[in-house]
């Protein structure tokens, strides 16, 4: 009698593990989807200095120069960016993948370019402390 009831207690344990997941899950979906804006432009920096700021909208291939010769191409198309060619070795910002929401970046650390989304209206201060 007792092997029965630990056996009915084991699948009951992996339902409720299986709803426990479900929920966490719909959570985690609601909160990207309801928080995370959209973003409006993409910004560049090169050295840690703005290279350029471009709308998302427009779509179009953007070489990046250092010293005169092209070391990225970003993409944007379809309201996303995408870093599409890089002459780093390790190409791990080739490999990201596309971004399209206010905050999300790509970097390429051996050639120092950061790529961020930006909002429609980004506020001076993040926030105000005493």
């Amino acid at each position: 009698m007792k092997k029965n009831r630990i056996k009915r207690m084991a699948k009951a344990d992996l339902v409720l593990i299986g709803i426990l997941l479900l929920i966490g899950l719909t959570c985690l979906l609601a909160v990207r989807l309801l928080v995370q804006k959209g973003g409006a432009t993409v910004r560049i920096l090169s050295d840690g200095q703005l290279y350029g700021t471009y709308h998302l909208t427009n779509d179009q291939e953007i070489p990046i120069q250092k010293e005169g010769e092209v070391v990225n191409i970003l993409k944007i198309s379809d309201r996303k960016a995408k870093m599409i060619q890089a002459d780093c070795p390790d190409q791990l910002c080739v490999h990201q993948k596309s971004i399209c929401r206010q905050g999300e970046t790509i970097v390429c650390l051996p050639n120092k370019i950061v790529v961020e989304i930006e909002g429609e209206q980004d506020a001076d201060l993040d926030s105000i402390s005493r």
